[in-house]
């Protein structure tokens, strides 16, 4: 039979994870391109609950929701928003990364970057601006293609992760990684809107329902903590006379 405490206990732990993830949720509401992590797990312990089931424990499912966030219209040259499934790529020591933080600038180089500083890739290389044309005179196509004045410089990097994107993982700074065996491929579908930002996919009234939610549910354990100790003290109560 299965021990009633240890789910109990499994369950608060399991509700902490999900209260924080909540709060970063809501902590990245004005994150541009920021994809909001859902969990399930509260929703598979009040069905448990609804159907008075002990016989198992719920379990952590922490996914990304990555559906698309609104596009918000800054005429700033390089921000550049993705409409699709897409994502731009990082170069960095350990690899690509994968964003749709699209929040760019150039380097002394005259390589385009992120906001930390690191190469975002092209279809042959980096990207680089000539150094006699002004980062504001870039124009970048629907496709990703970018013209420096009147010289291609390159095409950004645009892959997606065709049944696949749930195995990706966050590495911070608004990134993703893939395992070495998921590929990414090149997108065909997804559009770069230049002078955008997309903004971030959190939902702020929704994550206070869940918070809510999960309070509620925390509590309601923390009840039967209660109950359980209360419980074992009488029946030591009557053992010792």
């Amino acid at each position: 039979m299965t021990d009633i405490g240890a789910q109990v206990g499994a369950s608060l732990n399991a509700l902490t994870r999900e209260f924080d993830i909540i709060s970063h949720n809501m902590a990245n509401v004005d994150t541009t391109g920021f994809k909001r992590r859902c969990n399930s797990f509260t929703q598979v312990l009040a069905a448990q609950e609804a159907k008075q089931d002990q016989s198992g424990t719920a379990e952590s499912q922490g996914l990304f929701d990555f559906s698309q966030g609104n596009l918000v219209q800054t005429d700033r040259t390089l921000d550049l928003a993705l409409h699709g499934e897409g994502f731009f790529v990082i170069e960095t020591p350990e690899g690509p990364v994968y964003t749709r933080h699209g929040v760019f600038t150039t380097n002394q180089n005259g390589q385009i970057v992120d906001t930390a500083g690191r190469i975002i890739a092209g279809m042959a290389g980096p990207l680089i601006m000539p150094p006699d044309v002004d980062a504001n005179d870039l124009y970048v196509t629907g496709d990703g293609r970018a013209i420096a004045g009147q010289t291609e410089i390159g095409k950004f990097r645009i892959v997606e992760f065709p049944g696949s994107q749930d195995k990706l993982w966050a590495v911070g700074q608004n990134c993703f990684q893939a395992p070495k065996d998921v590929d990414a491929v090149d997108s065909v579908e997804t559009v770069v809107k230049q002078g955008y930002q997309e903004s971030s996919n959190v939902k702020l009234v929704d994550e206070l329902v869940n918070m809510i939610l999960v309070s509620r549910m925390y509590e309601a354990n923390m009840r039967l903590v209660s109950v359980k100790k209360d419980s074992t003290n009488a029946a030591l109560g009557v053992a010792m006379g």
